[in-house]
């Protein structure tokens, strides 16, 4: 019996995704490296296709579906071997923020535009010293009368440039509890004060626009910040559970599919005048590899169905974020050592993969992060 269960719905949705991406996205991915980012038009397309923000309540034009969209939508992108679109990001990470803690107004002014893929999202905590310790950001939101002054830097922002509305992760001026002094608001593009700095140049995710954000006196209706005051830290947390979910199936879905390609290249690929699956020493090596993948398919199942449920697995997902992005490195690692030199090009899908895992045990906590959670909880 299957852990995650699907619907028929959710199997209409899946084979509609990947008809759709195997059209509109593979096809294009190398170009999209290439050019270190992907056409703004990608995001109409997949809005208009129904593959945005699935969980959005219809009455905003969403279809209100359940986390296992998500989840569907998560590994059918990882299947097109290109992380520039980072449609998971703004579906199931940002603009769950904006459904959770918004105002009526604020759902009815973005949420449809999100779904559409009009509105494109970023979130912007990060800083250039304060990464995954939320308690150090600087960024500072002082009231004036009916509006919000923001002046700080963000960095390493996915989506930072093509972004039309990104939420902003800030300090109140007036309050120096770490955790309490936080809260989120809504900056649109093209707000006086709001700079996009340069195109990160990365590792790996080369066709994913990472950037820095400025803030300088910049501007905006006191209306925009999103839930209460003070209470940006908690609504964080709550959140992070989520996101942590998304990061570990993310791996688990590249570490099938670098095991997908790398059997098939060894069942093809002779030498010495038969397969490399032939040989004792590749068999031995691809069913460890696959031993550990599937351990963590299982996992990242159990904790899907968890928090479809609303049980709270923040731990436990922590955990599984950690252990799972590093699996995915070691699977990346491994493969090309059995590739050997025919995945010496820059250009060679492994190659590709092997650079877009290594950052999976940094975004979403650091993966040291992830195991002081796991110690505190355990009292150790």
């Amino acid at each position: 019996m299957d852990i995650l269960t699907y619907t028929r719905n959710h199997d209409l949705f899946r084979t509609r995704l990947r008809d759709f991406l195997a059209r509109e996205v593979t096809p294009y991915a190398d170009r999209w490296e290439k050019d270190r980012s992907v056409p703004r038009e990608i995001w109409h397309k997949m809005g208009r296709a129904g593959f945005l923000c699935m969980d959005v309540p219809p009455v905003y034009g969403g279809r209100g579906g359940d986390f296992r969209y998500a989840a569907i939508l998560t590994e059918e992108m990882s299947r097109t071997g290109i992380n520039g679109l980072a449609a998971s990001l703004h579906s199931d990470i940002v603009v769950p923020y904006i459904t959770a803690f918004g105002s009526d107004a604020q759902k009815q002014r973005y949420l449809p535009g999100c779904v559409s893929g009009d509105i494109v999202t970023a979130i912007a905590m990060t800083e250039p010293d304060a990464g995954s310790d939320l308690a150090g950001i600087r960024t500072l939101a002082k009231e004036d009368g009916d509006t919000v002054v923001l002046n700080g830097t963000k960095t390493f922002i996915s989506n930072g440039l093509l972004c039309d509305l990104v939420i902003v992760a800030a300090r109140e001026a007036d309050l120096d509890n770490p955790h309490l002094g936080l809260s989120l608001y809504l900056v649109e593009d093209g707000t006086e004060g709001f700079k996009r700095g340069r195109h990160l140049e990365k590792m790996g995710w080369h066709s994913q626009d990472t950037a820095e954000l400025f803030f300088t006196h910049c501007r905006i209706p006191a209306a925009n910040r999103l839930g209460a005051k003070g209470y940006g830290f908690i609504m964080m947390m709550e959140k992070l559970q989520q996101e942590r979910i998304v990061a570990a199936l993310g791996a688990v879905a590249a570490a099938e599919r670098i095991m997908a390609w790398t059997i098939d290249f060894c069942t093809r690929h002779r030498e010495g005048g038969k397969p490399l699956s032939k040989r004792q020493a590749v068999q031995f090596a691809i069913v460890e590899l696959t031993t550990e993948v599937k351990l963590g398919r299982t996992f990242i199942d159990k904790l899907i169905a968890d928090h479809i449920e609303g049980r709270k697995v923040a731990v436990e997902t922590a955990m599984a974020k950690y252990w799972t992005t590093e699996m995915a490195k070691r699977v990346a690692d491994r493969c090309l050592d059995l590739v050997g030199p025919h995945a010496m090009p820059d250009d060679h899908p492994l190659v590709r993969a092997f650079r877009d895992v290594r950052v999976m045990s940094i975004f979403a906590g650091t993966n040291e992060i992830m195991k002081n959670i796991a110690a505190r909880t355990m009292r150790l």
